[in-house]
């Protein structure tokens, strides 16, 4: 009884919005039918994708009928309004022709200028231009000057001040770095290792190992190293560190008395002493890494073999693969297998190669 009554009462509605004519409520009630199934249609699918010949006819279409009957559409009316300026445009968007003027310029010669603005950020478009004319390279300013436009290269001098690896790179003759880095032994007993690195020729001093890092032994260690460095000659005007508390006034005192300025990082800045954050990551991966440590002289021992073949023998790509400590070689045209001699470090761990005799 309750679902017959629910049925009766959506007929006679129905029947009451469509009219009394036969034509006219067939046709109603038929809009009603496909008005209804397109919505189920929405619930059940997601949005369609029309093809320009759909938007075409949707858009010609809401020409003619009137706004109240745009309901009947899948899609919005702002939608509808911005297709129909879509077609306007097109109809007034005359045909391009080419280009006239100065032909483009050639790759290569983009890259050249780009790579000469980079590396000079004091040069300007003349002078850019002025090196391209010793390379026999014809540009003109105005060119030069777009071109940096275009890869947002503001005019020079460009003043967003050197970094800190440019600043290293400059003043790389006089500084001396120095850090720690802890290695885990075997039995899970922490050893802090002291270092240094000289950042022109990434030469390594171990300057000590412990597990107890105190004031006293510290300067002990700077005194030695300052030791050593003037009995080599070598001097140096900036001893680069981090803000570790195991850096005392007595540590700090030392290196000032030989007239070297102490220079500190930024506070949480590792990348202000990268070379020496590199080094680290350096032995990590080539040593300690693989390795297991039994104490504090086995430790002493492994740091020793390894700085040695990395001072003497490991090429590097900051020196142009040459060793802290090698000298450059000459070319050689063919080496065959019978030629080469390998020697091991650590146990063979890490080969060398040299040429036999």
């Amino acid at each position: 009884m309750v679902f017959a009554l629910l049925y009766v009462i959506p007929r006679r509605l129905v029947e009451w919005a469509v009219g009394p004519s036969e034509s006219d409520r067939s046709k109603d009630l038929e809009i009603i039918v496909l008005r209804h199934q397109l919505k189920i249609l929405h619930r059940q699918m997601p949005r369609p994708r029309l093809r320009r010949r759909d938007r075409l006819l949707l858009a010609a279409a809401s020409r003619v009928l009137p706004r109240g009957s745009w309901l009947a559409f899948l899609v919005a009316p702002s939608t509808l309004l911005r297709w129909h300026r879509e077609l306007v445009r097109r109809k007034w968007t005359f045909r391009r022709h080419p280009r006239g003027g100065r032909p483009a310029l050639e790759a290569r010669v983009s890259e050249l200028v780009l790579r000469l603005a980079r590396e000079n950020p004091r040069w300007g478009c003349l002078r850019i231009r002025g090196e391209l004319v010793k390379l026999g390279i014809r540009v003109s300013a105005t060119t030069i000057r777009s071109l940096l436009r275009r890869h947002h290269l503001g005019p020079a001098p460009r003043r967003h001040g050197p970094s800190w690896s440019q600043f290293l790179r400059a003043q790389a003759y006089g500084i001396l770095a120095v850090d720690f880095f802890t290695v885990e032994s075997l039995f899970l007993r922490t050893f802090y290792v002291l270092f240094a690195i000289e950042l022109a020729s990434r030469r390594v001093h171990i300057l000590g190992v412990t597990r107890h890092p105190d004031a006293a032994w510290v300067a002990q260690q700077a005194r030695n190293l300052s030791c050593d460095l003037a009995d080599e000659g070598r001097t140096f005007h900036f001893l680069l560190r981090d803000r570790d508390c195991k850096y005392t006034s007595s540590f700090d005192g030392v290196f000032a008395a030989e007239g070297i300025r102490v220079m500190r990082t930024p506070i949480q800045a590792p990348k202000a002493n990268a070379f020496a954050e590199r080094w680290v990551r350096t032995v990590r991966t080539e040593c300690l890494d693989w390795m297991l440590i039994g104490g504090r002289r086995h430790l002493e021992k492994v740091l020793a073999e390894y700085v040695g073949h990395y001072n003497r023998k490991r090429p590097h790509r900051g020196l142009g693969l040459r060793a802290p400590q090698g000298e450059g070689s000459e070319p050689v045209a063919f080496v065959s297998t019978a030629q080469l001699r390998r020697r091991d470090i650590l146990g063979g761990l890490i080969h060398e190669y040299d040429l036999a005799a």
